[in-house]
């Protein structure tokens, strides 16, 4: 017997109104989940999702799930339950891509069975590629720092991707403000967002009020501090947000699990968060947090200090010959680490 999926009305869901007036869900589902989870249980979950009343779903060609993904989103508009233009679907070039944007869009499109991304995004600043499922101790012997103009020219060919018509809005991920101030003004279709790290124990209000200062969405993944990621990521200084006494005792305030007061503070602080999940009650409520039981102003402010700058996906498998270790790649000193 098919488990019966409880439903939200997808229009209660708050949207956040990006620069080009384009509107984005709040609450989207991530598909991030190759170290745990086939491609076929992730899309299951697409589907699901879709039909819980999700309607923003973020993708990227390294996930290597976007044909299985494709097949969920065929299903659920041929069905009748939801339509193309209902929907918000987010796309990522990847790092080895770098040089042939519009190639990988376009076989990322064709994988997922759509005619545009609502968002596409750079994954990474830099080409630096890391193979799936190589050991993160593995380094790429061609990676290197960030360099302004090579990342300019890939920029350049993700406008030409809204002037082809592939692509509704462009923005980047994984920025920090000095590479930011180094590129934006050479410009001429600014990011509508910057995907990136935030949680409750990794808060970046310096980059957060940067991004929204220069007119873009921030979008976080990791929202409840990615206690499932691969052992890579992990060392023994990072924080863990629902164990924190804070998120703990909202929790029990709200009688839900800690993991929803996480999400509940990224929504009221208005950025577009991402939880991954293929179980359909965490699902249900991910997307329940952003119309129920908000936080008061007095938790959202304690929640300020829950922040403890612990930063859970490090990216030191792009690191170059070189480097000191992960902390250059987000130019700490608020210089381009080379």
């Amino acid at each position: 017997m098919t488990q019966e999926i409880k439903t939200i009305n997808p229009d209660l869901v708050p949207k956040v109104k990006l620069h080009t007036g384009d509107e984005m869900p709040i609450v989207g589902l991530g598909t991030f989940g190759s170290d745990r989870y086939s491609n076929q249980e992730i899309a299951n979950a697409v589907k699901a999702a879709i039909r819980m009343g999700y309607r923003h779903i973020d993708c990227a060609e390294v996930y290597q799930n976007e044909k299985e993904i494709g097949e969920a989103l065929s299903e659920v508009i041929a069905d009748g339950t939801v339509s193309r233009n209902e929907l918000w679907v987010t796309g990522k070039v990847w790092n080895d891509h770098h040089r042939e944007v519009e190639k990988s869009c376009f076989k990322s499109l064709k994988d997922l069975g759509i005619d545009y991304f609502d968002l596409y995004l750079v994954h990474w600043p830099f080409p630096n590629y890391h193979a799936p499922g190589v050991g993160g101790d593995a380094r790429n012997p061609d990676s290197k720092p960030f360099c302004t103009d090579e990342f300019l020219d890939t920029w350049r060919q993700m406008e030409a991707l809204v002037k082809k018509g592939l692509v509704k809005n462009i923005g980047t991920s994984n920025m920090t403000i000095p590479k930011f101030e180094a590129t934006l003004s050479h410009m001429k279709i600014l990011p509508v967002a910057n995907e990136m790290e935030l949680h409750p124990c990794f808060q970046q209000p310096d980059l957060f009020d940067y991004v929204i200062s220069k007119g873009m969405q921030p979008i976080g993944f990791s929202p409840i501090g990615s206690p499932r990621r691969p052992e890579r990521d992990r060392t023994e200084d990072d924080a863990v947000d629902i164990e924190h006494p804070v998120v703990v005792k909202i929790a029990n305030r709200l009688n839900v699990h800690p993991a929803i007061v996480c999400i509940k503070w990224g929504i009221q602080r208005g950025q577009v968060t991402i939880p991954f999940s293929v179980k359909p009650d965490q699902m249900f409520g991910n997307l329940e947090a952003a119309i129920k039981d908000p936080l008061t102003i007095e938790e959202m402010k304690e929640m300020e200090t829950v922040d403890f700058n612990s930063r859970l996906i490090k990216g030191q498998v792009f690191l170059w010959e070189g480097a000191k270790g992960w902390e250059d790649l987000w130019d700490l000193d608020g210089s381009i680490s080379s």
